[in-house]
């Protein structure tokens, strides 16, 4: 399957380099209005490929889009000194605006896996955007990345304070990716057990105080990273690929991603993370965790935030 990436810098990067290492798809092609750094960026990346898994890397056109299952959409413009988070929404909208008519125009049928943030409000641009020419086009196909990664943070700090591989956690972040997400702590379970009752057993119990230091460990995480190298790209690019191979291989896997939602907790016709099915077509089915009253009036704060947003820029 061939995966197209628009936009070839620090994210469509990492996302192209884990794909090879993972052996997702077989082949990459990355476009990118700096055709020269497209360029510059696939042969770099190629020439890792005898050390993971052989496929062509190349950098092209949208026309070279064509016959893409998934196009992955990481451009944007960067926040200038000043500028109001609205004011950046509407200029990358204006990008998107542009962008997806073409990539629809060579690849019709792929899914469209956002990247750009704030990543909810831009998904549910995307799919108004796609929906002007194609007025039935499936919520399901335009999939934003959403808290794939603040899930893998959750997963991570959970594994690491029970002593046990982060593979073995299964718990997710819902809602809004960024300060109004909502740890789904009440579904959390690690050995097949509530994570509390694992924690007991194994000795390392999850106090308030180890709650509270997760819970900022996730939500802090980009804050951190930023201040320390300016942007983030190798989790959101290895999320990105994770996304990439359950569509590219029809795998049916559960994975926290966001689409535009009829309804979620009281706020209609909104984009935010829920645990999904991935397969061929995008997502194939939303599920409904069991929540606790406050993580129920959590979610619904973070869906509201969000409507906001997406009501500021006429949509929705």
């Amino acid at each position: 399957m061939k995966i197209g990436i628009v936009g070839a810098g620090f994210v469509g990067s990492a996302a192209a380099y884990a794909m090879v290492m993972r052996g997702v798809g077989t082949e990459i092609v990355l476009v990118d209005r700096n055709h020269d750094l497209a360029v510059a960026q696939a042969e770099d990346i190629l020439h890792a490929t005898p050390f993971a898994y052989p496929m062509p890397v190349n950098a092209g056109d949208y026309g070279d889009l064509a016959g893409s299952c998934v196009v992955v959409l990481s451009a944007g413009a960067n926040q200038r000194p000043g500028e109001t988070r609205l004011e950046l929404l509407e200029r990358n909208a204006a990008v998107f605006g542009e962008i997806i008519p073409r990539v629809l125009s060579s690849a019709p049928d792929a899914v469209l896996l956002i990247a750009t943030n704030p990543v909810d409000v831009m998904t549910q641009v995307s799919l108004e955007i796609a929906r002007r020419t194609t007025p039935d086009f499936p919520a399901g196909r335009v999939v934003g990345s959403g808290t794939i990664l603040d899930t893998a943070r959750f997963r991570a700090l959970l594994g690491r304070h029970l002593g046990i591989s982060p593979k073995s956690v299964h718990a997710h972040v819902l809602g809004e990716h960024g300060d109004s997400e909502v740890l789904h702590w009440s579904g959390a379970d690690a050995g097949a057990m509530p994570v509390s009752d694992f924690a007991e057993q194994v000795g390392r119990p999850v106090t308030d105080a180890v709650r509270a230091a997760i819970d900022e460990g996730v939500r802090g995480a980009a804050g951190r990273i930023i201040k320390g190298k300016g942007a983030t790209w190798y989790g959101i690019g290895g999320g990105l690929a994770r996304i990439v191979q359950a569509i590219s291989d029809d795998e049916r896997a559960v994975v926290t991603c966001s689409i535009v939602n009829p309804s979620v907790a009281g706020v209609e016709n909104v984009a935010l993370s829920l645990p999904r099915v991935l397969g061929a077509t995008g997502v194939l089915e939303t599920l409904q965790p069991t929540l606790s009253p406050q993580e129920t009036a959590d979610l619904a704060r973070s869906a509201g935030i969000l409507k906001e947003a997406v009501t500021k820029l006429g949509i929705g």
